[in-house]
């Protein structure tokens, strides 16, 4: 995982460079910009959330290009998830002048009350992926978490003959994301009565930690067969490949990087269900831009639909990554058609 960070931060910089429109020695400081966004994702050793740092810096880009206006993402991440890091960069924020605050929330709970603040010093936040619904954000964007989780199990299902023992791997418990989606999986699971969930899991939300609860897990309950995963943390590693049977266990996951897309290939993660996680930053500026300087309203909910990954559109899904400013994309995805 540290190399798709790495390369992340590459293809990110190449976007902060080109928006900056400097580096070179002689050439003359930024100007102040017209539209500053402070960007809050939950942790900036998840690659999903370098992916929408990407998408932010190019649709800063964008608007420079076609409207003149100098907009500036001032990424303000905490190197891992800590609501309590967030709250104090929101009013970080605020004091260094952002015009706005853009932010992924890892505690609702912790982080409402500094949204509420920002918001009453005249600073509009809005949120994408995990939202604070009872704040006084002005808008969120992200897939709807319930269903999301209605479709993990869904899709397992389908995979384990609909009957079974399953186990949800659910990541930060305190995100307000992942609990809607776990609740999500609980539910579907209602009309399935063969399939039996034999508890929810909760990791520190990397890959290293999140694997070695799958292993403890499935150790200890060798007759699971599937796994409901709302977060595909365990899946930036190979190591459930070498230890999983495909033939035995099934895993459907949220989210489709490239470092998980050999679990598609090889069988063990049938169906990812993919965010569009580039558009996170993408869209999300480009509406704080039309609220902000446009003045136009913007609506409060802005829905995202999920992209269904399987062995039949790898290719289609790894050259969308590309596009995205993906680096680490396994040239044999990309050849498929």
């Amino acid at each position: 995982m540290k190399q798709v960070v790495a390369r992340l931060h590459i293809a990110v910089a190449v976007f902060s460079v080109a928006l900056a429109g400097c580096g070179s020695k002689g050439q003359p400081a930024p100007a102040k910009p017209d539209l500053k966004i402070a960007m809050i994702a939950k942790s900036s050793s998840n690659p999903i959330f370098l992916s929408a740092r990407a998408g932010a810096e190019a649709a800063a880009k964008e608007l420079r290009q076609r409207t003149g206006a100098l907009v500036e993402v001032a990424w303000l991440t905490p190197e891992t998830e800590d609501g309590g890091v967030q709250a104090q960069r929101i009013a970080q924020a605020v004091t260094e002048g952002a015009n706005a605050v853009l932010i992924s929330c890892s505690d609702a709970a912790k982080v409402t009350p500094a949204i509420d603040d920002a918001v009453a010093k005249g600073v509009p936040v809005m949120t994408f992926d995990s939202d604070a619904p009872q704040s006084k954000r002005f808008a969120f964007l992200g897939v709807d978490d319930m269903k999301a989780g209605q479709s993990v199990l869904e899709e397992l299902a389908s995979h384990i003959g609909d009957a079974g023992s399953i186990a949800i791997l659910a990541g930060n418990q305190n995100a307000p994301n992942l609990q809607k989606r776990v609740e999500g999986v609980k539910e579907a699971a209602k009309a399935h009565p063969k399939i039996k969930i034999i508890g929810t899991f909760y990791h520190v939300e990397t890959p290293q930690d999140a694997t070695a609860e799958v292993l403890r897990v499935q150790n200890a309950n060798p007759q699971i067969k599937g796994w409901a995963m709302v977060g595909g943390w365990p899946l930036f590693t190979d190591k459930l490949l070498t230890v999983l049977n495909p033939e035995k266990t099934k895993i459907v996951a949220v989210d489709a990087l490239p470092a998980e897309l050999a679990y598609v290939q090889k069988g063990l993660a049938p169906v990812l269900l993919a965010q569009t996680t580039y558009d996170w930053g993408h869209e999300s500026v480009r509406n704080i831009f039309d609220k902000v300087r446009s003045k136009k309203n913007v609506p409060q909910i802005i829905p995202m639909d999920l992209f269904r990954v399987t062995s039949d559109n790898l290719g289609t899904w790894a050259r969308q990554l590309k596009r995205w400013g993906f680096t680490d994309v396994p040239e044999q995805y990309l050849a498929l058609p």
